[in-house]
């Protein structure tokens, strides 16, 4: 019985291909499925045998675990060089978009509270 191993939903192309590469790698059968036309469906990657869902598992969590490394050393890197992207950086690269985020954010909030505002 097919048995879901890895939800795709937020997760973006480069990293859903390393683990397509990885379960290859190690000669695990698997499909996917995709959220479908109008993203009402579940993309996921499935496993045709069950009996291999521990070994794939144990493969994703460490591929996973190995990826937050790199991701916090890249950010360590880039905080130290004094080149991450804050609000303030933002704002400067793009005052525009950034007022127009805040202003469309208030509107939103507005109309959602408004039913529970007394004017």
């Amino acid at each position: 019985m097919p048995v879901m191993l890895f939800k795709l939903r937020g997760v973006d192309e480069e990293e859903a291909e390393e683990i397509r590469e990885l379960l290859t790698q190690h000669e695990i059968d698997f499909y996917e499925t995709t959220n479908g036309r109008w993203g009402l469906g579940f993309a996921a990657i499935w496993l045709n045998n069950e009996s291999l869902f521990s070994q794939a598992k144990s493969l994703v969590d460490e591929y996973q675990i190995n990826r937050c490394k790199i991701a916090r050393e890249e950010y360590e890197q880039l905080r130290l060089a004094g080149k991450q992207r804050t609000f303030w950086s933002n704002f400067k690269a793009n005052p525009a978009q950034v007022l127009l985020t805040i202003i469309a954010v208030i509107i939103v909030c507005l109309f959602v509270l408004s039913p529970f505002m007394v004017f």
